[in-house]
C-alpha cells in the first residue's frame, strides 16, 4: 500500500460509494430487476474511483479486496460443502426419511401446532425455508383446507417453522452467510442464535397449542398419504440414514473442525445412496456435485414409478454447484466492501450513526432498525445481512462485544423478517406457495418477529450478550 499519508475525505465524497450502492440496488434491483452481483460490482467501481481520487493506486485497491476475500475463504468453502451435504443426503435418503417421519407425526387434532413442529423439523434438517414451505408446507395447507381450519394460522405456523430451520440449521445458506459477513464462525453463531430463537420457538408453540383445532377429524388426508407412499416407494428407509445428521450434531456438540466433519457426512450420504438406495457411485457423486434430479431414479431401477409433484419439489435440489450463486455474491460484495474500506465512507457513516449509540441496547437497536430498513428497501435478505455487518462490525469491536452478537442480530432482523414484507421475494414466494397473503399470515408468524423483542430484552438486561475475548500476546496472562 502507498506509504504517503492520505487526506481525510470530505463527508460527501466518502459517502458517495454507499449512496451509489443504495441507488443501484433500489433502482437497479428493485425497479428493473438487474442482478445484484452486477450492481455490487458497479458500486465497487464507484468506490475504486473515490479511492483513486484520494491517492490510492490499483495495487492498494487490489490488496484491500484480496485481504477481505482471504478471510472469508474458509467460510465460502463451508457454503460449497453445504450444497454437497444436501445433494448427498438427498440421494442417500436421509432428507426424504426426515420428511417422511415428519409427516407421520402430524396430529390433525392440533393441526396448527403440529404444522409448526413438522416444518421446524424439516427445515432444520434440510436448511431451506422455501423448500420446507414448498413441500411439507403445501401438504399441510392441503390438510388445513380439507379440515376447514384457519388457513392464515396454519400458514403462519408453516412460515414460522420454515424459518426456524433456515435460521439455525448448519445446512442453511443464510446461517452460513451471516457469520461470514459478521466475522465469526458457524457453530458459535448457531449456539448464540439459541438465545433468541428458542424463546421465540417456545412462545410460538404455546400460542399454536392453544389456537389448535381440537374438533377436527383425526384421519390423515389423502394428499399426505400420497406423499408418504411415494417416498416409501422411492427410498429404502432405515436407521443408518440418520448417521450423517447424527455425525454433524455430535461434531457440533464436541466443537470439532467443521470442514472435515462435513466432508465425512457427505461421504456417508454418498455411501448410503450406493448401499441402500441402489444408485451407482457415479450417480451418487453427481448428486453431490450438481444436485439430485428425479431423472436419477432411473439409475436405481425406478424409472416407471409415478412421482407426486410435492415429492419432485422435495428431491430436486442440492449439489455443490447450487451454492455458486451465493459464492459469487460473496465475492462481489467483498470486492465492494474491501474497496470501500479504503475510502473511509463507512467510518463517516458509522460515526454519524454512533452519535445516538450510548450502549449495548442502542447498538443492537440500531442494528435491528438498519437491517429491517435494508430488507424493506432492497427486498433482499442477504444484503440485509451484509450491509449492517459492514456498518457496525467495528463498533461492536470498540464496545468489546463478540462478533456473534452482530451475526445473531442481523439474522433476527433480516433472515426471518424478509418473508413478512409483502414485496420481497420471500414474501411473494410464501404467499403464492401457501395461498395466503403475507399480511394475513404475518400475525401468526410468531417465530419470525418475536426474536426481535427477545434480542432487545437481552440487550437491555445484558443476558445472553457475549463479550469479546481479548487476544493474548505471548507471555501475557489470558483475560476475558
Amino acid at each position: 500500500m502507498n506509504n504517503k499519508t492520505m487526506n481525510t475525505p470530505p463527508a460527501g465524497l466518502a459517502l458517495l460509494p454507499i449512496i451509489a450502492m443504495l441507488g443501484f440496488l433500489v433502482i437497479g434491483y428493485g425497479v428493473y430487476g438487474l442482478p445484484i452481483e452486477s450492481l455490487l460490482l458497479a458500486s465497487a467501481v464507484v468506490a475504486a474511483g473515490v479511492a483513486w481520487k484520494l491517492g490510492y493506486g490499483w495495487d492498494d485497491i487490489q490488496s484491500a479486496i484480496v485481504d477481505r476475500l482471504a478471510k472469508t475463504l474458509p467460510a465460502v468453502f463451508i457454503l460449497v460443502l453445504v450444497g454437497g451435504l444436501i445433494g448427498s443426503w438427498m440421494i442417500g435418503g436421509t432428507i426424504p426419511m426426515l420428511v417422511y417421519y415428519g409427516l407421520k407425526i402430524i396430529s390433525p387434532e392440533y393441526l396448527i401446532l403440529t404444522s409448526f413442529l413438522v416444518t421446524c423439523l424439516v427445515s432444520l434438517c434440510t436448511g431451506t425455508s422455501w423448500g420446507s414451505a414448498g413441500t411439507v408446507g403445501v401438504a399441510l395447507m392441503g390438510v388445513a383446507t380439507g379440515m376447514d381450519a384457519n388457513l392464515a394460522a396454519v400458514a403462519g405456523a408453516v412460515v414460522s417453522g420454515a424459518y426456524f430451520g433456515d435460521k439455525i440449521s448448519p445446512l442453511s445458506d443464510t446461517t452460513n452467510f451471516a457469520p461470514v459477513v459478521a466475522g465469526t464462525d458457524l457453530y458459535s453463531h448457531i449456539q448464540h442464535m439459541l438465545w433468541t430463537t428458542i424463546p421465540a420457538f417456545l412462545l410460538a408453540a404455546v400460542v399454536f397449542f392453544f389456537a389448535g383445532n381440537s374438533d377436527v377429524s383425526a384421519d390423515t388426508p389423502e394428499k399426505v398419504l400420497a406423499i408418504l407412499a411415494n417416498i416409501d416407494e422411492l427410498f429404502s428407509l432405515n436407521i443408518f440414514l440418520l448417521l450423517p445428521p447424527a455425525l454433524i450434531l455430535w461434531g457440533a456438540i464436541r466443537k470439532l473442525p467443521t470442514i472435515p466433519l462435513m466432508l465425512a457426512a457427505i461421504a456417508i450420504g454418498v455411501a448410503n445412496g450406493v448401499i441402500f438406495q441402489g444408485f451407482s457411485l457415479v450417480t451418487a457423486l453427481n448428486a453431490m456435485l450438481s444436485g439430485f434430479k428425479v431423472s436419477m431414479f432411473a439409475d436405481a431401477g425406478l424409472a416407471n414409478v409415478t412421482l407426486v409433484p410435492d415429492v419432485v419439489t422435495l428431491v430436486n435440489r442440492g449439489g455443490m454447484t447450487s451454492m455458486m450463486g451465493v459464492v459469487l455474491l460473496v465475492f462481489c460484495a467483498f470486492s465492494f466492501a474491501g474497496t470501500l474500506a479504503l475510502t473511509g465512507g463507512l467510518n463517516v457513516l458509522v460515526n454519524t450513526l454512533a452519535k445516538g449509540i450510548k450502549g449495548t441496547a442502542s447498538l443492537i437497536g440500531a442494528t435491528i432498525v438498519t437491517t429491517i430498513t435494508v430488507v424493506c428497501t432492497t427486498s433482499d435478505g442477504k444484503l440485509a445481512l451484509l450491509i449492517p455487518s459492514e456498518l457496525f462490525r467495528d463498533t461492536y469491536k470498540k464496545m468489546q462485544l463478540d462478533a456473534k452478537n452482530l451475526s445473531r442480530t442481523i439474522e433476527d432482523a433480516g433472515t426471518v423478517i424478509e418473508p413478512l414484507v409483502p414485496w420481497t421475494n420471500a414474501g411473494v414466494f410464501m404467499a403464492a406457495t401457501l395461498g395466503v397473503s403475507t399480511l394475513d399470515y404475518l400475525p401468526w408468524a410468531i417465530q419470525n418477529y418475536s426474536a426481535i423483542f427477545f434480542a432487545m430484552i437481552w440487550a437491555i438486561t445484558g443476558v445472553g450478550i457475549a463479550k469479546a475475548v481479548k487476544e493474548v500476546r505471548q507471555g501475557e496472562p489470558a483475560t476475558a
